[in-house]
């Protein structure tokens, strides 16, 4: 056979992927992409609280996302770029790759393959699982109804029957909403090995620590026992059950459940100074962003969730998690101030 004839067979069984020919055509190439960070997931990670939101997540065209431009992931030291997928309301079926929409806005994993391709993408933050069957926001306002009325039933009487269940039907979703997050950087050109992917759990909003009689004017109307319950069994609980699915997924996780502890909402008296989380905000603004829309819950969505000092630690925290390569920390409070991954 001569040498042409020799070239034109190799180039066909190359042309049709013969596996036994197959040449690492990639091999000693240099990814001089931009690296990024990339963050999906819910409103505690879109940024909700935190303000200074992105044009158009305001309400602008049904979409009430509140991403923030001082969310934690834009807090992060990781990356040249930084990228905020999530989206206030987001359950996991909008964080997967299945076929849904929330607030104008489709699937976060395939959008996530995009940018994966387009950059060199090193770490993937995941927090979703609150607006699955555990419906915090829809507890917080049970809880609120349940200060206005003293003479019924506590929140919490309701919730020690119904938690355990709440958090049983939400892992299985998680998980596949992670599954599928795998899935996007596979199909974007990703090794498993290549990247971080974290699963982060939720930092508790409030805490029975609050001024017997001023907490509820103060913007927490709630009961100190509910309150109490919340902060020591649910929230605690919540994050365990979102470790269990990070082992299963085998995933990082960083538990962010003592994230605020002591800085919670009406923690600090009659002041909000010094506080991490939002107290209960009526924002007239949302009225000229979003028009009649915003009557109702979207009035009232930045309540009860972290604020931008508290977004700046939560970015701080990751940065060291992930620089300090371990597989699983917690978010606390050093004797600095300053949150720290603690493995």
């Amino acid at each position: 056979m001569s040498r042409k004839q020799v070239g034109a067979v190799v180039g066909a069984l190359l042309l049709t992927g013969s596996t036994f020919l197959a040449l690492p055509a990639t091999a000693g190439a240099v990814d001089d992409r931009q690296t990024a960070v990339v963050s999906l997931g819910d409103s505690a990670m879109s940024g909700e609280g935190a303000g200074s939101y992105e044009p158009g997540t305001e309400g602008q065209n049904g979409n009430w996302c509140h991403r923030s431009t001082q969310a934690m992931v834009h807090r992060t030291q990781l990356a040249d770029r930084t990228f905020n997928l999530a989206c206030s309301g987001a359950d996991s079926a909008n964080v997967s790759l299945a076929d849904t929409v929330h607030y104008t806005e489709g699937s976060q994993a395939r959008r996530l393959i995009d940018i994966a391709r387009q950059y060199r993408v090193t770490t993937v933050v995941v927090q979703v699982g609150a607006n699955d069957d555990v419906r915090f926001a829809d507890t917080m306002v049970d809880c609120v109804a349940a200060w206005v009325n003293p003479f019924g039933p506590s929140c919490r009487s309701a919730l020690e029957r119904e938690w355990p269940g709440r958090l049983a039907g939400m892992a299985p979703k998680v998980e596949n909403a992670l599954r599928d997050v795998r899935t996007a950087m596979t199909q974007a050109g990703y090794a498993t090995s290549s990247y971080n992917l974290i699963l982060t759990s939720y930092a508790s909003p409030v805490t029975e620590k609050m001024d017997r009689y001023l907490h509820g004017p103060q913007g927490c109307p709630l009961r100190l026992a509910d309150a109490a319950y919340g902060r020591t069994v649910a929230v605690p609980q919540l994050s365990e059950a979102l470790r269990g699915v990070a082992t299963r997924a085998g995933v990082k996780f960083l538990d962010f459940s003592r994230a605020t502890e002591n800085r919670e909402a009406c923690s600090k008296g009659e002041s909000s100074a010094g506080e991490w989380q939002r107290r209960l905000t009526v924002d007239p603004y949302a009225l000229v962003t979003g028009g009649l829309d915003a009557i109702g819950l979207h009035l009232a969505q930045q309540s009860f969730h972290p604020n931008a000092a508290a977004h700046a630690q939560l970015g701080r925290c990751l940065t060291e998690f992930v620089n300090g390569g371990t597989g699983s920390a917690r978010c606390l409070a050093g004797a600095d101030g300053n949150l720290h991954a603690v493995a």
